[in-house]
């Protein structure tokens, strides 16, 4: 056999052997794999769905204004008609095509109210969570991770429980309206109020799983292996609190615009000129009776807001979960193949 011909076998195999088919990319993968998950359990797809659908129509709200004012030389607007527009449209008439929510008791459009008030409601409820979030957390995580008796570290650690203890043992709605009434009426006012009653239920939760966490066997067989405390923290500590962290906080954003609403209707939130859901209230509360599509609107757009980040939130801890999104992921693959 001469030693040409066995290149050329050997290409003819190559070219006749099957070429394997390219693997998915890794974004695409986890996106099925999210979808799979998702279609497993129907309400956390629902939460998913209202959250994207609020997030998306607050970011419109807010964006298409400063986008088209430079472009068009005037600003365009999703709003139906301009929020607050008093004197617009006959008083308090009735839910039609042209007013899905009628028009209120000053002949403004309630849609256009209701619509003109969500940026400023999840705004704040992003906000206030996620800078509670941060500052509970990392107290939460110095309190928990660094817990040494008779130690600077657990000296420092004792002081931060004890006062996050003084903080909760005022109701929270209380003590936010006893705020925001000191500092004043005002958007950041009222939102510094709440803030500051907010951070504490995050130290509480993130103390919690960090001693928890401790104590679990992979830690103390790393901390035997030599493996240093900064590695521990960051490696086994700080990546297993992202679970209960972030579902948390899912489910916090709803608790957060209610407890700000709440102030705004009591009249020390935000000033009449700003649309925001609880600044709406009273001035419907009259209407309950002869024009009841007014308050139910508002309440409406409260209670779909935090229903879908409520499902959200409890189908993240299934998602976040390895075992349960392996199972989850399964039983909808299944059931996809049965209705093939």
């Amino acid at each position: 056999m001469s030693t040409a011909t066995v290149p050329a076998r050997r290409v003819a195999e190559l070219s006749s052997a099957p070429v394997p088919a390219p693997r998915p990319a890794a974004w695409r993968s986890n996106l099925i794999l999210f979808w799979q998950i998702l279609r497993a359990n129907p309400l956390t797809l629902v939460g998913f769905i209202l959250v994207v659908l609020v997030s998306v129509t607050a970011f419109l709200v807010v964006v298409v204004p400063l986008i088209t004012k430079p472009l068009l030389g005037h600003a365009l607007s999703i709003l139906p008609y301009p929020a607050l527009d008093a004197g617009a449209f006959p008083v308090t008439q009735a839910p039609s095509f042209a007013h899905p929510f009628g028009t209120d008791n000053a002949g403004a459009d309630v849609f256009s109210n209701v619509l003109a008030a969500l940026p400023t409601d999840l705004g704040i409820g992003f906000t206030v969570s996620g800078v509670s979030l941060v500052a509970g957390g990392l107290l939460g995580l110095v309190a928990g991770f660094w817990d040494k008796p008779g130690t600077l570290s657990g000296l420092i650690s004792t002081t931060i429980m004890r006062l996050t203890d003084i903080f909760l043992s005022f109701p929270t709605l209380v003590l936010a309206l006893a705020i925001s009434a000191t500092l004043g009426r005002g958007e950041y006012q009222s939102e510094l109020a709440v803030l500051i009653t907010w951070w504490p239920f995050y130290v509480r939760l993130t103390r919690g799983e960090v001693l928890a966490i401790k104590i679990q066997p992979y830690v103390i067989a790393a901390r035997a292996a030599g493996v240093t405390e900064t590695r521990i923290l960051f490696r086994h500590v700080v990546r297993n609190l992202i679970e209960p962290l972030a579902v948390y906080f899912s489910m916090d954003v709803g608790t957060v615009i209610v407890t700000y609403s709440t102030i705004a209707y009591i009249g020390v939130g935000v000033p009449s000129s700003i649309p925001e859901w609880g600044n709406l209230m009273p001035g419907y509360q009259d209407l309950i009776l002869t024009a009841p599509w007014t308050v139910w609107s508002v309440t409406a757009a409260i209670f779909v807001t935090v229903l879908g980040f409520s499902l959200l939130g409890d189908g993240l801890r299934d998602i976040l979960d390895p075992r349960s999104r392996r199972i989850m992921a399964t039983t909808a693959s299944a059931r996809g193949s049965t209705e093939k």
